[in-house]
């Protein structure tokens, strides 16, 4: 396929919101899509703090997902901030999908149709139907059809199967705008190499310490350094209580080094380099609950 940016009348591109209950998997089906791991993946619920392009090129058309956090109620400052991530992405695309768990009842479903209060078109993405039986998936499909005047498509996919992607890119082309393509069809992201590395820090803070800390935790790229093959970054973690700092530091520093160890491992295959990594970790009191302290961190409200 030749990359002709300038074709208008054959080439179409536009932005796709990914949005979904939070850990229904959207950032995994996502680094599926791309083929790359790009997006913050935890087991945990509500990890995803910001939204994130990463762009898929398929057939003709250049599709530009947004990641967003998991829809939830609003409770501190933060969740706040991550539910009007999902409005902004709402409001701005072009087309959404969103994400249903086979196992998952309805309930989301119909809080998501609640909350598309400008009817922007969707698809509904029946994913991790490996987890069902045919029975149970067939009684599922069954249930969204009686809403299928409100989707576009439904469609089931498996990513541990790697099973529907090719039709799901299909239909999202299908219903995408024509339209010459608004980045370099090689890119894969449009999020800067400061953000992706403060993401691979936090997903290693929350693949190795439990509870709250991970959430009353975060991460400032204080200064990246970048050589011919090798990356020298700087980071601190930022923590709410003196306690939580013993707890990341860990006995002999033997935490921070492990978080360190994995967020330098995701680093270097994300960027084909070597990567010179040193953490530290910080108590900045109550920094999750005030819009300044938020703002100085990168959580900019509006």
């Amino acid at each position: 396929m030749s990359h002709d940016i300038s074709s208008e009348t054959r080439t179409k591109a536009g932005f796709v919101a990914v949005v979904g209950r939070p850990n229904a998997g959207k950032s995994t089906l996502l680094n599926w899509l791309v083929g790359e791991k790009l997006a913050m993946v935890s087991k945990k619920a509500q990890a995803t703090r910001k939204r994130m392009n990463i762009i898929v090129m398929h057939e003709n058309a250049q599709i530009i997902f947004v990641d967003t956090p998991g829809i939830h109620e609003k409770e501190r400052l933060l969740n706040r901030f991550m539910l009007q991530e999902v409005f902004k992405a709402i409001g701005d695309c072009d087309l959404i999908l969103f994400l249903a768990p086979a196992k998952d009842r309805l309930d989301h479903y119909r809080k998501f149709l609640e909350l598309n209060s400008q009817k922007r078109p969707h698809i509904v993405v029946l994913s991790k139907i490996d987890e069902v039986g045919q029975e149970d998936l067939l009684k599922r499909i069954g249930e969204y059809q009686a809403y299928q005047d409100q989707f576009l498509a439904l469609v089931p996919v498996s990513v541990n199967k790697n099973v529907g992607k090719e039709e799901l890119l299909d239909q999202i082309v299908k219903h995408l705008p024509s339209s010459p393509w608004l980045y370099d069809p090689e890119l894969l992201t449009t999020t800067n190499i400061r953000e992706i590395y403060k993401e691979m820090i936090r997903e290693s803070i929350f693949d190795n310490l439990s509870d709250e800390i991970p959430y009353e935790t975060d991460v400032i790229i204080e200064k990246i350094e970048e050589l011919p093959g090798l990356d020298r970054v700087q980071a601190t973690i930022v923590a709410e209580k003196k306690s939580q700092k013993m707890i990341l530091v860990g006995r002999g520093g033997s935490t921070i080094k492990r978080i360190g160890r994995d967020a330098r491992i995701k680093m270097e295959q994300f960027s084909g380099k070597k990567i010179f990594l040193e953490l530290f970790v910080s108590v900045k009191s109550g920094w999750s609950k005030t819009k300044k302290s938020l703002s100085e961190i990168g959580y900019h409200f509006e």
